[in-house]
């Protein structure tokens, strides 16, 4: 007979759970809450008052080749990676031609002689600029990307001039981890650099890679993993949520508000906040997981759809920008065309107007403001002109403030009981990386814990 797995929660962390498990010969059945797929990276379905609709995102997201784990699964479940993502190398300009790019003649170079050429053609970059930023990279290199664990990133980058802080290390650094310079780990953010610049790629795809997804997010993974889970006889459930856990004649009992299960090992792959109020009353779980899980403090992140026309055209070659974020009335850090990137046209008669995704990550103004703001910063920065807002989507907590020493509750929680998610102690920040990495994890542990309680004579 095999065991019984139970996995609470159908996001990413959730999903890369229950196929590894499932891979692992174990009897797999999936809790989702709410009637979708996805978690925080689901798809969205954008209405207009015509009555068109189109699948867009709850939220805009990048992935690099280095996020090998995350591309291994949606390959895993036949999720078609050269269809679905569209690759672009490192490429962080502004619409006004400043920052950092890989040249063409330089993609072909082994890394990281591509991040070296990419700075020495840096525009609008003195040779203090990339002098800086060289010396800054050599020794962090040296120094293994290893820093102390209270050093922020603006405590590493100290030494460099102003104009790489604001074109490339506080843009790279909203896009990794979410959190701005002053108030992020140090450590994490080089272990992301680390990885996105010396790291492995997924063939054909080099590590620093940028990898645009040109599908909506149920494509992307949530839809091919419930089918994949399906077909391999997983049990998975939406539109029920778990309201008590508790252990007892050997077997933990699941009961939601139309049944009760049994399983042998549970997966918790919620929020840190839906998990510690899950766990709170569950025999033998540590108070100092609980406490914390419950000191994680997390970040909105916006997204918003606008229509507009483009008073010079869209500038470069590819379908994302950086947007200068100096302060709080220009709070949108990037800008994706839809149009370019997935062919997505609204309204379908009106083929010619660009639909553009802003993104404002770490996002702390009200919507009314916030809206304000970002038009503002479209018609200052893109001359957009008569911009109309479609949709604002706000994810409140779509990610945890990656602080310096900050202390992330442990993988293990109570015998029997696994945590799983993108807050889950590990060296990534809240990525999609982040999740399913934790998933893994999460499953080979029950297996292995499982293998361990069979083999204990009785």
């Amino acid at each position: 007979m095999r065991h019984r797995v139970a996995i609470i929660g159908g996001g990413w962390a959730g999903l890369a759970a229950a196929v590894r498990a499932t891979e692992l010969g174990l009897q797999v059945s999936v809790y989702e809450a709410s009637r979708h797929w996805g978690g925080r990276a689901r798809r969205l379905t954008l209405a207009h008052p015509a009555g068109d609709s189109l699948p867009l995102d709850n939220g805009q997201h990048i992935l690099i080749g280095a996020y090998r784990q995350t591309l291994e699964l949606m390959r895993t479940v036949g999720v078609p990676l050269q269809e679905v993502l569209r690759p672009m190398p490192l490429d962080l300009r502004f619409a006004d031609g400043g920052g950092l790019a890989t040249p063409r003649w330089a993609r072909r170079w082994p890394a990281p002689l591509d991040i070296l050429a990419a700075v020495c053609q840096a525009a609008g970059w003195s040779w203090s600029d990339r002098w800086s930023f060289l010396l800054a990279a050599a020794r962090w290199r040296r120094l293994g990307f290893d820093c102390p664990a209270h050093a922020s990133v603006a405590d590493l980058c100290a030494r460099l001039t102003p104009r790489v802080m604001e074109d490339l290390i506080e843009p790279l650094c909203v896009a990794a981890l979410n959190t701005p310079a002053r108030e992020a780990s140090g450590q994490v953010f080089l272990t992301v650099l680390r990885d996105a610049l010396l790291g492995q790629g997924m063939p054909p795809w080099r590590a620093s890679d940028l990898l645009l997804p040109c599908a909506d997010l149920g494509r992307l993974l949530p839809d091919a993993a419930v089918q994949w889970l399906q077909r391999h006889g997983a049990t998975m459930h939406t539109g029920a949520r778990v309201r008590s856990l508790v252990f007892r004649d050997s077997a933990w009992h699941l009961t939601t508000p139309d049944f009760t299960h049994e399983a042998d090992h549970v997966i918790v792959a919620t929020g840190a906040p839906e998990a510690s109020g899950l766990l709170k009353p569950v025999a033998g779980v540590p108070a100092h997981w609980l406490a914390l899980a419950q000191a994680i403090r997390h970040e909105p992140i916006a997204t918003l759809y606008v229509q507009g026309e483009l008073e010079g055209g869209w500038p470069g070659q590819q379908p994302m920008l950086a947007l200068r974020s100096r302060h709080a009335d220009e709070p949108a850090q990037y800008v994706f065309h839809r149009n370019r990137l997935d062919g997505a046209m609204w309204p379908p008669e009106r083929q010619d107007v660009p639909l553009l995704a802003f993104v404002a990550s770490a996002c702390r103004l009200d919507r009314p403001d916030l809206e304000a703001a970002v038009l503002a910063q479209a018609r200052e920065q893109l001359g957009l002109n008569q911009p109309r807002l479609l949709q604002t989507v706000i994810e409140k907590r779509a990610t945890f403030v990656c602080s310096p020493g900050l202390q992330r509750p442990g993988r293990d929680v109570a015998p029997g009981l696994t945590a799983a998610g993108d807050y889950v102690d590990g060296p990534y920040p809240a990525t999609l990386e982040g999740a399913v990495r934790s998933g893994v994890n999460a499953a080979d542990r029950a297996r292995a814990l499982l293998q361990g309680r069979q083999h204990v004579a009785p």
